[in-house]
């Protein structure tokens, strides 16, 4: 209780109220958590990376917003089915539609924990099976003359060791083995681990770098920061990991952070657009006549490997194709198939 407080106008003590009693001590339960933020720690409890949660979190609040802000509970088969016919309609790409009937079947059967059986007679838009762009040898070393510094290190990665522009922007300095010509790929696609090849005329550049990153972290550490962000389960078993050297980033951004909750003062790796701006920037300096993004570096590769007479088991385990389909696509690009198939106008 507040202490009594004496009013000066008339000479009288004024006994205060006590305060009403709200919440839990009160004896009245806690609100539960709202339901995405529910679907954000289902999603993080399972591993999904933030992109996914970030993705799938936008499909559920358009699918809310699209039935007038009904609650998903209330809904059913007609409702996703409508929404799902909505996207077509619309003529998004089928992955996008795949994309959006993923998050809203984790929605249900996840975190709802209601049955769909029925949602087994939604068909999934059918993906449209496309040839890949893939750049000559000469095409890819004009390419590559085009661009210098980090941009030239880390598409010079993605054509020697077949890595997505992400795997390679967010390898950490414990992924590289320079000895043994090594790069480790964690969490890639489909959350798996794979190795793939280090060129061997990649060594001494990275060495480089990664004494002008060293000195950086360095510096950072000295100003009280140097900080790398790591999943959180990891953060919390080791708390001193996040300024840890084998943590950072092998691309770091140019600029610091502070992340909201811990306070620390971070460092974020390089964001995709200024890799993927340099590559289009030299596309066409180097007037190669096709649609070049980072990723034609990594169908180069494949075609490249098959080429010289790899097998195609061991380009699936490089690229970290789940199925082998995947990877017979090249053979396609190759325009020689198993057998070697030649035109009859070359005869």
């Amino acid at each position: 209780m507040q202490p009594p407080v004496r009013n000066s106008s008339h000479g009288a003590t004024i006994i205060p109220l006590p305060r009403p009693i709200v919440g839990q001590a009160a004896g009245i339960p806690a609100k539960p958590p709202r339901l995405l933020d529910q679907f954000r720690e289902r999603l993080r409890t399972l591993h999904y990376s933030a992109r996914t949660e970030k993705a799938y979190v936008g499909w559920i609040r358009r699918f809310i917003f699209f039935h007038g802000e009904r609650q998903p509970d209330d809904m059913a088969e007609a409702e996703i089915g409508a929404y799902l016919s909505s996207l077509a309609e619309a003529k998004v790409s089928s992955s996008t539609q795949n994309q959006a009937l993923a998050a809203l079947l984790f929605l249900y059967e996840q975190v709802l924990g209601r049955e769909l059986a029925w949602l087994g007679n939604i068909v999934h838009a059918k993906r449209p099976t496309r040839v890949p762009v893939v750049l000559g040898r000469d095409e890819v070393r004009t390419l590559l003359a085009q661009l210098d510094g980090i941009p030239w290190l880390v598409c010079a990665l993605l054509y020697g060791g077949g890595l997505r522009l992400l795997e390679a922007l967010q390898m950490r300095i414990k992924d590289i083995d320079l000895d043994r010509r090594e790069i480790t790929i964690r969490r890639g696609k489909g959350q798996k681990d794979r190795r793939t090849v280090l060129p061997d005329v990649l060594v001494e550049r990275l060495r480089s770098h990664l004494r002008t990153v060293r000195e950086q972290h360095d510096r950072d550490l000295n100003q009280g920061a140097g900080a790398v962000a790591l999943p959180e389960a990891l953060s919390r078993k080791y708390p001193n990991a996040p300024q840890e050297w084998i943590w950072q980033w092998v691309f770091p951004a140019t600029r610091t952070y502070t992340e909201p909750s811990t306070r620390e003062v971070r460092r974020h790796h390089l964001h995709e657009t200024v890799i993927q701006r340099a590559v289009r920037k030299a596309a066409v300096a180097s007037q190669i006549s096709k649609p070049v993004t980072p990723h034609t570096l990594r169908h180069s590769f494949a075609t490249h490997m098959l080429e010289a007479g790899y097998d195609i088991r061991t380009i699936q385990e490089l690229l970290g194709h789940r199925d082998v389909s995947t990877t017979m696509v090249y053979t396609h690009v190759l325009n020689r198939g198993a057998g070697g198939v030649r035109s009859p106008l070359d005869r």
